[in-house]
């Protein structure tokens, strides 16, 4: 028979015996664990806010701000339109009453 080449993991676990366990195998195991999961993505700052928006919450926080956010810009475009449309009213109306600002309410033409 030929002879097999020596198992890299037999070695591992031959070498494993001779030493200690850790103090505490669980705290350390657990330690690993939440590092590897706190870890931040490589690639940069699009890994990085791609990781942020794979969570939900996160998501839908930022959809509902920029859903805020519309609706107020909407809310101050209205309100200036309302503004100028009353303004324009108030005149209409003086004018009615004194057709005389009407004149002193054109500018003049240079």
């Amino acid at each position: 028979m030929a002879s097999q080449p020596p198992d890299f993991l037999d070695h591992l676990l031959e070498r494993r015996r001779h030493e200690p366990p850790p103090l505490d195998l669980r705290r350390d195991v657990w330690w690993r664990i939440s590092v590897a999961e706190n870890r931040a993505p490589a690639g940069g700052l699009r890994a990085t806010i791609d990781g942020w928006f794979a969570q939900w919450p996160f998501a839908a926080l930022f959809v509902t701000t920029c859903i805020l956010v519309g609706l107020l810009c909407a809310e101050v475009r209205q309100n200036g339109i309302d503004r100028e449309r009353n303004v324009q009213l108030a005149r209409s109306y003086l004018v009615l009453i004194n057709p005389l600002l009407q004149e002193a309410a054109t500018p003049p033409k240079s």
